[in-house]
């Protein structure tokens, strides 16, 4: 089910103004914001009780919205990325000329990217022109959200906007792999 163009606008609003918004994915509830925002990943970080040093992930409805990220993978890294995107597949790429910042990578040298397949998710990327942060819905340690009623209760009025709609058809969250070592870092 796509989202309403007002409910869009809501959420894009929440988003270039430096605000954190929630949104159903593939498999649970996640957290987003403008990834190029540090403030506002910050708002995130606090939120989760989470720390920085462990990096977020950053969603996209193309990959070509990733494309500064392309120019140093090989033309096998490429087919492997066109071949699990889009879909519930994140990938930790290498980020060689610092395209991400520091807030989202913490202390990795890769970036954690997914092309979501989702269609709420894609609308916000598409509309919000570029990738937004996509973390799991939760205080850290805990289980990911997995309703519009666990996330009232988390997270309260400290959300700026919430953006209603179902979760994709996946039981967990998308399995985290490593592009260049093939080491997956999270099961599916």
């Amino acid at each position: 089910m796509k989202p309403s163009d007002w409910h869009l606008t809501c959420a894009i609003q929440a988003l270039t103004t430096g605000g954190i918004i929630a949104y159903p994915t593939e498999a649970v509830w996640g957290l987003g914001c403008d990834p190029w925002n540090v403030l506002a990943v910050d708002k995130i970080l606090e939120l989760k009780q989470r720390p920085m040093y462990k990096g977020l992930i950053l969603v996209a409805s193309q990959w070509s919205q990733f494309e500064p990220l392309t120019a140093a993978l090989t033309k096998q890294q490429i087919e492997q990325l066109n071949a699990s995107w889009p879909g519930p597949n994140t990938w930790l790429i290498p980020d060689p000329q610092d395209w991400v910042p520091l807030w989202i990578k913490g202390q990795h040298t890769s970036v954690a990217l997914r092309v979501s397949a989702h269609p709420l998710v894609a609308a916000l990327c598409d509309h919000f022109n570029g990738p937004i942060v996509s973390t799991s819905a939760n205080l850290a340690g805990c289980e990911p959200a997995r309703s519009r009623s666990q996330i009232d209760l988390t997270f309260g009025d400290q959300l700026d906007y919430v953006i209603d709609g179902e979760l994709g058809q996946n039981k967990q969250p998308s399995q985290v792999k490593d592009l260049v070592s093939g080491q997956i870092i999270r099961p599916a």
